[in-house]
């Protein structure tokens, strides 16, 4: 059963027989408390995008796009050949380049701050960019649709993430809490095997699926 914004809020709602005006209130945010919880613990194939851009010489920043969530990869064009650069973290990048005025082919490459990514050593000439990226899609409680990927094709790690982070604003009983942890931790785990495992994989490499005979 696919959930909508209408939907998923009634669920909460029944699930924790509660109606009280706050926390009625608060559901959009309770939603996306429990969304950010999902996309911070799966990767999911579905949640990947490729953006190009142009890491401009003298300039050893690149603007992040605004949907941006984690790196999988980034790579420039130089001489007609792909080159993939290196994540490393920032202070590696600045002990190793300490002038930024030392140019070249960049090599690494590093989230610098909320908004940008900072290359090493500083770009020499202009070069095509290309970022592969998982990408923090919209909200099923700000969607015009009122629907969302994770109400879609993760209804019940939705509904589980939603029921840990409702309880919690209704400061609910520690043993119930438990229930729910433990309801969610069985719903994403599941959907950590499909994102990271079985997506990432096929027959041809690794054969048929198959369970032991009873």
């Amino acid at each position: 059963m696919a959930f909508t914004f209408t939907t998923l809020k009634s669920a909460i709602q029944d699930y924790l027989e509660s109606s009280e005006t706050t926390f009625v209130n608060n559901l959009p945010l309770i939603i996306q408390q429990a969304e950010q919880r999902i996309l911070r613990t799966a990767q999911i194939p579905d949640l990947r995008k490729n953006v190009t851009g142009t890491l401009s010489k003298g300039n050893p920043y690149l603007a992040m796009p605004t949907d941006f969530l984690l790196p999988l990869s980034l790579s420039i064009t130089s001489s007609s050949n792909q080159i993939f650069l290196i994540n490393k973290d920032a202070n590696f990048i600045r002990a190793t380049y300490p002038n930024a005025s030392t140019e070249g082919v960049p090599k690494y490459y590093s989230m610098f701050d909320a908004y940008n990514f900072i290359v090493a050593p500083t770009p020499s000439a202009n070069f095509a960019a290309e970022l592969h990226f998982m990408f923090e899609p919209q909200s099923i409680a700000l969607a015009a649709s009122g629907t969302s990927w994770l109400g879609t094709n993760a209804e019940m790690t939705l509904l589980y993430a939603c029921l840990v982070e409702g309880y919690t604003f209704l400061k609910g009983e520690p043993e119930q809490m438990q229930w729910y942890n433990a309801k969610f931790e069985d719903a994403v785990s599941r959907l950590k095997s499909l994102g990271e495992g079985y997506d990432t994989t096929d027959n041809y490499r690794s054969g048929t699926v198959r369970s032991a005979r009873i």
